[in-house]
């Protein structure tokens, strides 16, 4: 969380002025810029990234559910422009009483996060021959990322395919918690950059088990690199997941749908080839150029109205 810095913010911006400020973060160094651009007449875009109000109900705090919204949106109110990555979560926003919000998208790396980083030796480091079964999740061990899900799901994978292993990469406050009652998974912990497209593009079935997600980058990263993957029809699931053609999606919140897709897919290693290859292939139209462009847009747009 970024510290208060209006001052500093106004005398930096006074000797060297931006035509725009763009605020990724609704804390008080996000404030700091908000009023600081105010003070010197400078536009305003605020990026929508995490749904902070939903994490609440995961760490005991519930009741601070409405008064965290009423804040966000507050907060974004008085920008000119907020940006959602994602036309459903931009239309829950209106709905919610944000206005003047935009849709940018997010892209991925498909480059970097390509099948052809997939690493023999890592699945044997793993314990997945060859015809085995890698089950991976990628992204915070942490109460608001569904893991209870997350392993109810692998146990029914693990039912009709012994030889499975799920293999799980990142850090977070419920990893010792996690270790302790699972200590049969593998914990990889932390990766970036290409040791991350190695670890992705080395499994073959992506579970993606939160419903906390404003987007959800390692959805695409994982299709990127040619994994069959399983989530739920939200976020960047709604956007980019045809249900049968390029992945699986349940229906939001559908437990039994999620822990059923993922059982059968572990039993179908053609299907899990297919998709894969038809997630790739459609990563390959989610570049971050046009994104940029977008962005560029509606910047310039910004600078030009009255």
């Amino acid at each position: 969380m970024g510290l208060p810095s209006k001052r500093r913010l106004i005398r930096l911006w006074t000797k060297q002025r931006p035509d725009i400020v763009h605020i990724a973060t609704e804390g008080p160094l996000g404030w700091s810029a908000l009023g600081a651009a105010g003070t010197l007449g400078i536009p305003v875009v605020s990026g929508f990234h995490t749904n902070f109000h939903n994490y609440s109900q995961h760490y005991g705090i519930g009741w601070l559910q409405a008064p965290i919204h009423a804040y966000l949106r507050a907060f974004h109110n008085r920008t000119l422009l907020t940006l959602a990555p994602t036309r459903g979560l931009r239309d829950s926003l209106t709905r919610s009483g944000y206005r003047n919000v935009e849709v940018l998208a997010r892209g991925v790396d498909a480059s970097l996060f390509s099948p052809t980083k997939r690493d023999s030796a890592l699945r044997q480091a793993w314990g997945v021959g060859a015809t085995g079964l890698a089950v991976i999740y990628v992204g915070r061990i942490a109460p608001e990322k569904n893991l209870g899900l997350l392993s109810r799901a692998f146990a029914a994978i693990e039912a009709v395919r012994p030889d499975a292993r799920l293999i799980l990469v990142g850090d977070g406050p419920a990893l010792a918690t996690l270790r302790r009652s699972q200590p049969h998974h593998i914990y990889c912990g932390a990766r970036i950059g290409e040791d991350l497209a190695r670890h992705y593009a080395s499994a073959d079935v992506f579970l993606f088990p939160s419903v906390t997600e404003t987007f959800g980058n390692t959805l695409t990263e994982a299709m990127a690199s040619g994994l069959a993957c399983v989530s739920y029809d939200y976020a960047a699931a709604a956007e980019h997941v045809r249900h049968g053609d390029n992945g699986c999606k349940a229906g939001l919140h559908d437990e039994s749908a999620f822990i059923a897709l993922a059982q059968r897919l572990a039993e179908a290693p053609e299907t899990i080839k297919r998709l894969g290859a038809q997630a790739r292939d459609s990563s390959l139209h989610l570049s971050w150029d046009g994104i940029h462009d977008r962005l560029e847009s509606y910047y310039r747009g910004l600078l030009t109205t009255p």
